[in-house]
């Protein structure tokens, strides 16, 4: 059993095992905020989108319903490794490029055709057997 406590960001993931305290069938796989914990359920804050705006839904579920997410656990590395490149970085008096970059486009590949050559593909012609 894990501890919640009020502002953890936890993802609704239903047990179908378990029918008490069960989220309904749109919460499942989304992420909230906890807002209220007992001893059994937890109280988890979800936007929801109606129309054309986000509402606040606030819905109890038991505590097998729901799990701490990874995003949280993500953010807190990033910061520990940023800070370690800081310290580095101060030590030797330089400056650091701490913001994320999205992945480059991989780099261009020549194919060669010497003692490569093109093959032309056709499709297998479709035989039924009677």
């Amino acid at each position: 059993m894990k501890t919640y406590k009020v502002g953890d960001i936890v993802d609704i993931k239903a047990n179908g095992s378990i029918q008490k305290g069960m989220p309904h069938k749109y919460y499942h796989g989304k992420t909230g905020v906890v807002y209220n914990v007992t001893k059994s359920s937890v109280g988890v804050i979800i936007h929801k989108i109606v129309g054309n705006r986000y509402l606040e839904k606030r819905v109890n579920l038991r505590v097998e319903h729901v799990k701490h997410s990874a995003c949280r656990q993500e953010f807190l590395n990033r910061v520990k490794t940023n800070a370690a490149k800081k310290r580095e970085a101060k030590a030797k008096g330089e400056t650091v490029f701490l913001k994320r970059q999205p992945a480059k486009p991989r780099e261009a590949r020549i194919v060669k055709t010497v003692d490569n050559v093109p093959q032309t593909l056709a499709p297998v012609p479709y035989e039924t057997f009677i």
